[in-house]
């Protein structure tokens, strides 16, 4: 039970707490994307896959590296001294701080607009800190307003430099080269251990369990790491290297992903596969032009049946008067495949029951699920756009072979950066609960409790789910009154 002074302020808990469902679902909503948005786009995860593997990612996240970020949340951006002897103050100023973080991530994610949650909630806090007359930590130490910000610059600096320096060896060491497929297959390995090594490194660095890197030892983390490199080097060779073989240079298309554990059994003339795929195409062709079969309508020429380009033949770009015009071309992209539309979640789930009565079950069903599956069935790869057709036409085009090799160190990266993000962004939204909870609960304000491990699991949840909802208050406001 919570103490006498704090028991009369459940209310603001309360409030706090429905904020922070708010704020959790919508950080999730608007910041998953960050991670898996790029493996959407190159087609080589689908909206639900990633819906599903984001649960996961953003789950492990929050709950096993989160509660460092979300002390400095809690007890780094404002001193919470200027409360001391006056717990519901305390407990007001952070609700309002979730409050605030909520509405607009909320109002944000709604209309679309991609947001930054942290400095959504470092805002709302630096507010309540002028509201309150608090001391807000603007001084170069840990946690303070000071370093949360130079991350915002130099977190996307860093990003940037690394980013160019893993593209420019891929370009001029296997795309640029002659015979590209070649030197892919040799070199992918390396890739996968380098991919899993940074893993670990996050992992050695982030563990909140684990002691400092100091008391840790810089021998230790270097031998896992060396370790974890090594591993995945051997995996490759055995289990990877074999699928590869089988499916990209004999070109059986019924080896899928999920017969990688076949390993060396793959390289025999008739490999035992348990449920063996029935697609025709051993590899997707990664130039594919959704809309080509209106074009080939248009223009007379029909596009059905071409075989997925394998990056031997030449691929031309529509002459540039007809990309000014938007007009459909005769020059058909070899390897581009005719592929219905995809429906908008409005053309899947809202017009089979527009007509319908407000009092028919199925009207209410199908506006249930177009909230539920908002999030995971909305296109987000084929817009029928002019100046993105032009943009994709005059992009070089390579190997479609070596382009699928390097999906699999891409869902990996996103796997990473998901999970990164689940440690770092689950404190968003954890923080000021967290600091109204342990208020009211212990009926004095206290900077050094811990983070409870069930907030984590709570938010970790919300941020997962939030990829599948994704609030679209707006857009479900419009369906129902179409005069808004």
């Amino acid at each position: 039970m919570p103490p006498a002074i704090t028991a009369r302020y459940d209310w603001i808990l309360a409030i706090t707490s429905i904020a922070f469902v708010f704020s959790a679902f919508s950080n999730g909503a608007n910041d998953v994307a960050n991670s898996y948005a790029t493996s959407v786009a190159a087609r080589t995860l689908t909206m639900p896959q990633v819906g599903f593997l984001s649960m996961i990612t953003e789950f492990v996240g929050a709950v096993g590296l989160g509660s460092r970020v979300t002390n400095t949340i809690k007890n780094g951006i404002i001193s919470i001294d200027r409360f001391q002897g006056e717990p519901a103050a305390l407990m007001l100023a952070m609700g309002c701080a979730e409050v605030g973080s909520a509405a607009w991530l909320t109002l944000a994610t709604s209309a679309g607009w991609p947001v930054s949650t942290t400095q959504t909630v470092v805002g709302a806090l630096i507010g309540v800190g002028f509201a309150s007359q608090s001391t807000i930590k603007w001084s170069w130490s840990s946690g303070s307003v000071s370093q949360v910000a130079a991350s915002w610059v130099i977190a996307p600096l860093i990003a940037a430099c690394f980013s160019a320096l893993i593209f420019g060896t891929v370009k001029y060491s296997v795309l640029e080269r002659k015979d590209s497929f070649k030197w892919a297959m040799r070199l992918i390995p390396f890739y996968f251990a380098t991919t899993a090594a940074i893993l670990a490194l996050f992992i050695v660095v982030e563990a909140p369990t684990a002691p400092s890197l100091e008391e840790f030892g810089g021998g230790k983390a270097a031998g896992i790491i060396l370790g974890v490199w090594a591993g995945m080097l051997a995996i490759c060779y055995i289990f990877f290297m074999p699928y590869f073989e089988r499916r990209l240079v004999k070109e059986d298309s019924r080896v899928k992903f999920y017969h990688v554990p076949l390993g060396p059994l793959l390289r025999k003339e008739n490999p035992p596969l348990y449920f063996p795929a029935k697609d025709s195409q051993f590899v997707i062709d990664y130039y594919e032009d959704p809309y080509a079969e209106a074009e080939s309508s248009s223009s007379g020429s029909s596009l059905k049946g071409k075989r997925p380009s394998t990056g031997d033949e030449i691929l031309s770009a529509p002459d540039s008067a007809n990309l000014e015009k938007g007009l459909a071309t005769e020059k058909a992209q070899l390897g581009v495949a005719a592929k219905k539309r995809p429906l908008t979640p409005h053309e899947r789930f809202l017009d089979p029951v527009r007509d319908l009565s407000w009092t028919n079950p199925q009207r209410w069903w199908g506006y249930f699920k177009f909230g539920l599956l908002q999030g995971v069935t909305r296109d987000c790869v084929t817009h029928d756009s002019a100046k993105l057709r032009e943009i994709h036409a005059r992009a070089a085009k390579y190997d479609v072979r070596v382009e699928h090799l390097w999906t699999y160190c891409q869902v990996a990266s996103a796997m990473l950066m998901s999970i990164a993000h689940g440690s770092n962004d689950v404190a968003n939204a954890v923080g000021p609960w967290a600091a109204v909870y342990h208020t009211y609960l212990n009926g004095e304000v206290s900077t050094k409790s811990p983070t409870p491990v069930w907030f984590l699991v709570i938010a970790g949840f919300l941020l997962g789910a939030g990829f599948w909802v994704r609030f679209p208050f707006i857009a479900w406001l419009k369906s129902a009154n179409p005069h808004l």
